[in-house]
């Protein structure tokens, strides 16, 4: 959606990596925005993001109108069922039914062999997965690891929104799951357990507010209650500072 940062370099270079050619899509999806949420604030530097974008020799860039992808009586939504309903959707209902629609969109217009997505929206990326395997949609979905600030605060656009006090007290997310996978680690294998460990770090921050903390299944993201043994979470994390809502999360095998 733009305001471009490390995070989406890393997905720019990846593709560079694989592909002959590289497209990015830079739009502002209305139809994932409650009315409630920041679509009118949400930071817009297309100037900027062109600069960037001919430094790292991009080949095309697709920017689209809203009025182009979303015409008059338009009608027609891609709706993912089970995994769009808890967590980030619970939270933010309908969110993942404009995120499927604007991206089934985006890959009928561009036609991509690979698409790039970062690993912070870890939910985001599996609904579309679920997408992409159900409309047998001939497209690759390349998750890519989350890319972090120096001392471990998820890089994201609304970072910005962060007064100083808010933008230290963050850094209890990346502290939290650090927490979460020692723990792990050291051998504890009980869901709630390690979700009272996570919620008690978290709440000891002054502008907190957690909406979520859970452990699920990578692939499906079914909640569990155990750990088990050869099998693959994400701890996931969603926590507002003051008026800036952030996610984090952290993929851990257990061996």
């Amino acid at each position: 959606m733009g305001s471009l940062h490390k995070g989406h370099l890393a997905l720019i270079n990846k593709s560079k990596e694989i592909c002959d050619i590289t497209i990015v899509s830079i739009f502002v999806n209305p139809l994932q925005f409650a009315p409630s949420e920041d679509l009118n604030t949400y930071p817009r530097n297309i100037k900027n993001d062109k600069k960037i974008l001919l430094k790292e020799s991009v080949d095309y860039l697709f920017t689209p109108e809203s009025e182009q992808i979303y015409q008059k009586h338009f009608q027609t939504y891609v709706n993912v069922e089970d995994i769009s309903k808890k967590l980030e959707g619970a939270s933010r209902p309908k969110h993942f039914r404009g995120v499927t629609t604007i991206v089934n969109i985006l890959f009928n217009c561009i036609n991509p062999h690979y698409v790039f997505f970062g690993q912070k929206d870890a939910q985001q990326a599996s609904v579309i997965k679920q997408m992409v395997t159900d409309l047998k949609l001939n497209i690759n979905i390349v998750v890519c690891p989350i890319v972090r600030e120096p001392d471990g605060l998820a890089i994201s656009s609304r970072n910005v929104f962060l007064s100083k006090e808010e933008r230290d007290e963050a850094l209890v997310l990346y502290r939290s799951l650090q927490m979460a996978k020692k723990i792990i680690n050291e051998g504890e294998r009980n869901v709630n357990a390690i979700r009272s460990e996570l919620k008690s770090m978290i709440n000891a921050v002054k502008s907190s507010n957690p909406d979520y903390v859970e452990i699920v299944k990578s692939d499906s993201f079914e909640f569990v209650d155990e750990l088990k043994q050869g099998s693959e979470y994400y701890i996931l994390i969603a926590c507002k500072f003051g008026k800036t809502r952030l996610i984090d999360n952290e993929l851990i095998k257990i061996i």
